[in-house]
C-alpha cells in the first residue's frame, strides 16, 4: 500500500503508462483488422490477423491483471490458480477450434 506522496506519485506514473499502453495496444488491434498495410495471411481479415489481434488482447489482459489486479505481489497459489484457468480456456477453446474442423457436418437434431 502507498503511504508517502512519492509512493503514490511512482503508482500513478506506473497507472499512466499502463494506461497509455492499453490505448495503443487497442489502436493496434483496430489497425490489424482495418489497414491493409498490417494484412498478414491472405487479403482481407484471416486467421493469421486474428491470430495477432488474440496475442495483443493476451498482452493487455495479462498487463491489467499484473498491474491493476495487483497479481505481480501475489502468492504462489494464486498464480497456479491463475495458469490452471488460461490452460482450461486455452482447451475450451481448441476444442471449439476442432468442432469447426471436423469434416463431419451435423445437420441438426431433426437431420435437415
Amino acid at each position: 500500500m502507498a503511504d508517502s506522496p512519492e509512493e503514490i506519485k511512482k503508482h500513478l506514473t506506473l497507472y499512466k503508462i499502463i494506461g497509455a499502453t492499453l490505448f495503443v495496444c487497442t489502436v493496434l488491434t483496430v489497425a490489424v483488422a482495418k489497414i491493409e498495410l498490417l494484412d498478414f495471411g491472405a487479403r482481407g481479415f484471416d486467421t493469421a490477423d486474428m491470430v495477432l489481434g488474440l496475442l495483443i488482447a493476451l498482452f493487455k489482459s495479462t498487463l491489467v491483471a499484473v498491474v491493476f489486479m495487483h497479481l505481480s505481489s501475489e502468492k504462489k497459489m494464486i498464480y497456479w490458480l491463475f495458469g490452471f484457468g488460461l490452460i482450461g480456456a486455452f482447451f475450451l477453446m481448441a476444442i471449439t477450434a476442432f468442432a469447426f474442423a471436423d469434416p463431419i457436418h451435423y445437420e441438426g437434431f431433426f437431420g435437415r
